[in-house]
């Protein structure tokens, strides 16, 4: 029996003693569907009239930074996501996809697992509302994965790999590629195998809609233990590299005329877009200047020293942020699960709620061209001097 067929019939080959097709009830709990933003006149009401003080009031500031400035016609704000901790298997990636739609983001920056995780959606596969305090052991025997409260079958994880590498056989790349490219393709593939998918995953509404999306460390998950195994038993040469994506990444932030970030959470995908603009002026030369807005929602402390924690004051040092905008920078100290659907629902409900997509993915190619065109003219002048 192939790996394949063994996920095919809910078998877990490796994985002792667990079967993948639990017999117990850690499954009963309810589906965890995508949660997609309406734009409550309520819950607009709630954060201008009732988020008054403290964490309450910094969303709130969140909020309205993000809807009556960044998303300013007129300001024409070039706008990425960053997205750390398990935020598509609690369903929040419909607020993504909702946003990309809108044109309310022009580029993402995701952990590989957000994505990996993304694509059970695509797949039709079925995440349960669960406990925490659930016996592991007994989770493990039974063939059930938890991540916190969420509880889905063993299965749901090899049936996801055999996809993926079905997919990375099908797509023939072979040769290297920014993870924008790769995931793009991803997007494709699932559109066509899954017609309708965009509409609540969010690796094919980015496909769909244009919006390229970036994984600051692609081996850390599963699509990229998946992509290693096509080298290894595959011979393939396809590589991700990560040089394209810091170019492509620096290329839109130079190409803005505006530059703005909400960061979920922190981490990698926080540094990867903030290291921009130190790229723009302190390697190539280019005095851009910092991003005009920064909103980041994060249970992470500056105490710590971690960068995950760091505030966008510290980030004017560095040249991250202009240090003329700090009014126009907040960091709302919430968990995004809680926080992330407040801030979208007074998005999608406020008057400035749908923009031109920008269709970054596809001009790629011609803002790195004049990032490069860019930089050699900085050299020429340091030579001419």
């Amino acid at each position: 029996m192939t790996l394949n067929e063994g996920a095919k019939l809910g078998h877990v080959p490796h994985r002792a003693p667990g079967s993948g097709a639990s017999k117990s009830n850690h499954l009963s709990g309810k589906p965890i569907r995508h949660y997609r933003p309406r734009g409550s006149a309520e819950i607009r009401h709630l954060i201008d009239e009732g988020f008054q003080a403290f964490n309450a009031a910094r969303l709130g500031e969140a909020c309205r930074i993000f809807a009556d400035k960044m998303l300013l016609p007129e300001h024409d704000t070039t706008i990425g996501l960053t997205v750390a901790g398990a935020l598509t298997p609690a369903g929040l990636g419909g607020c993504m996809v909702e946003l990309m739609e809108r044109g309310l983001i022009d580029f993402m920056i995701s952990t590989g697992a957000n994505l990996y995780h993304d694509l059970h959606y695509a797949l039709n596969f079925t995440l349960h509302r669960g406990s925490p305090f659930v016996d592991d052991v007994e989770l493990h025997e039974d063939g059930v994965i938890r991540i916190y409260d969420v509880l889905f079958p063993a299965s749901v994880l090899l049936e996801t790999d055999a996809y993926i590498r079905d997919f990375l056989v099908r797509s023939g790349m072979n040769g290297p590629v920014s993870t924008a490219e790769l995931h793009y393709a991803l997007g494709r593939d699932l559109m066509a195998r899954q017609p309708g998918c965009e509409r609540h995953s969010v690796v094919a509404a980015a496909a769909a809609n244009g919006v390229p999306i970036y994984t600051s460390s692609p081996g850390d998950s599963s699509i990229g233990m998946n992509i290693a195994y096509h080298e290894l038993m595959n011979d393939s040469r396809l590589m991700i590299d990560p040089n394209k994506d810091v170019n492509e990444v620096c290329a839109f932030i130079l190409a803005g005329k505006k530059n703005g970030c909400v960061i979920l959470g922190g981490g990698s995908p926080k540094n990867f877009y903030l290291q921009g603009q130190p790229t723009l002026w302190e390697v190539y030369g280019i005095p851009k200047g910092g991003n005009d807005y920064f909103i980041q929602i994060t249970t992470d402390q500056v105490v710590w020293g971690g960068l995950s924690g760091a505030t966008p004051a510290e980030a004017v040092s560095w040249g991250k942020v202009n240090p003329g905008v700090l009014p126009d920078t907040v960091v709302a100290y919430a968990d995004s699960t809680i926080a992330f659907p407040l801030f979208c629902e007074y998005a999608v409900g406020s008057a400035n709620s749908r923009r031109p997509r920008k269709e970054l993915v596809h001009k790629r190619d011609a803002l790195v061209a004049a990032l490069r065109k860019e930089a050699k003219e900085v050299v020429r002048e340091e030579i001419e001097e």
